[in-house]
């Protein structure tokens, strides 16, 4: 509801949760599922259907203003949207067989449509508050409570790790049974290995150590660490690394932490090795995770972490924040590295573990993209498949 699955990914709102939504429509529909995705048309004008590819309808429903709306205001319109989603799914289309929410706001208005259509609801919830209050200190308790209540009514939960499986159980009373584990993907045509020397000529970039950032520039992903972590290399000899962040600011935080970032850059004497990359189109990054050396990724939370798979994907060691779904995919020691707190002396010890070892960088490249080999959208929409397949043919769970 917050952000449409084709606006441009670490920008605004959008996010690894785009790329799910769209990613998995696409796979799903290649796999015989149709799908029809519900957004909060953001802008006058819009059309109210649009026809991705064959089986993949988004539909722009009015909710309030046609404008950006921040995230903090959108649950009163949660009503409005629920209202006229129904109205679509009634007139026009054939009827779903299945609603499958994604994120909290969106999980408010299926569970709502769950009981008025008497539809299955399948949630996933990309970040959850109860985590994130344990991380990063408080957060809105209704959005806490809608959580539960999601939770308690859903027929299926998709967790994208088991991490995050048992965060669903001991935050919020999730019923085990009722939790699948459903890995997302990462598209193997668009990341996959190639030359760094001919991606650093593309992006202008030198012969130095090069580290990159990728996300949006807001508090919880943490670029700051990032930023920190270059200085400190430079007292471990790697004082010609330079450092890409790839990211425009996001959430009410998001235009102050660009300006901290600016400012950490200048008390460091970092202007000259720091390039500010606005947000860019998801089939570009590629070329970003091919010319680094190092991915750095130091979020104080992920459900699961997409930036660091698709930098795996592409071969580059992944040094990130031992939280969340990052200890699933990074390989400690093997694929990359994880770390535990936010120190950037650890980061940049481990970084430097990198750039003086060729032989170790080599062997991690060589491990990340074969392990990202497990994680394809085409495994993930036959496993949806055949729960959806299986949850149209059960009885609907009640609310508890």
């Amino acid at each position: 509801m917050h952000t449409s699955p084709l606006a441009q990914p670490g920008s605004g709102d959008g996010g690894g949760m785009n790329v799910y939504v769209r990613e998995l429509s696409s796979s799903l529909a290649l796999a015989g599922v149709d799908c029809d995705v519900y957004t909060r048309a953001f802008e006058p004008g819009l059309p109210d259907v649009v026809e991705v590819e064959r089986g993949f309808r988004l539909h722009n429903v009015v909710a309030g203003p046609p404008e950006a709306v921040p995230k903090e205001q959108l649950p009163e319109l949660v009503p409005e949207f629920t209202a006229a989603v129904r109205r679509r799914m009634e007139t026009g289309f054939d009827a779903p067989d299945l609603i499958h929410a994604n994120y909290w706001l969106s999980g408010v208005a299926g569970h709502a449509l769950k009981h008025e259509l008497n539809l299955p609801l399948v949630s996933t919830f990309h970040t959850l508050a109860r985590v994130k209050a344990e991380t990063c200190g408080d957060e809105p308790e209704q959005r806490a409570r809608a959580e539960a209540q999601v939770i308690g009514c859903s027929d299926t939960i998709l967790a994208s790790t088991g991490e995050e499986r048992a965060q669903l159980e001991r935050l919020y009373g999730a019923r085990a049974e009722r939790i699948e584990i459903v890995s997302p993907g990462v598209d193997h045509r668009m990341f996959s290995p190639g030359s760094r020397a001919a991606s650093r000529a593309v992006l202008g970039l030198g012969d130095g150590p090069v580290l990159l950032f990728v996300g949006r520039i807001q508090p919880l992903k943490g670029a700051d660490v990032a930023v920190r972590t270059l200085a400190c290399l430079e007292t471990e000899g790697h004082g010609s690394a330079s450092l890409v962040i790839v990211g425009g600011p996001s959430g009410p935080e998001g235009e102050a932490e660009l300006r901290r970032l600016h400012a950490l850059v200048d008390a460091h004497d970092l202007g000259g090795r720091v390039r500010f990359v606005p947000a860019e189109p998801h089939d570009h990054l590629a070329t970003y995770y091919r010319a680094a050396d190092a991915c750095l990724v130091p979020s104080r939370a992920e459900s699961f972490g997409l930036v660091a798979l698709e930098a795996a994907a592409c071969g580059t060691p992944v040094v990130a924040a031992a939280v969340g779904g990052l200890r699933s995919l990074v390989d400690h020691g093997h694929t990359g590295f994880l770390v535990e707190g936010r120190d950037p002396a650890a980061y940049a010890a481990y970084v430097g573990e990198i750039l003086d070892n060729p032989r170790l960088a080599a062997e991690m490249s060589r491990h990340s993209a074969t392990g990202a080999l497990r994680y394809r959208w085409s495994m993930t929409a036959a496993r949806l498949r055949r729960l959806y397949a299986d949850l149209t043919a059960r009885q609907l769970v009640e609310c508890s």
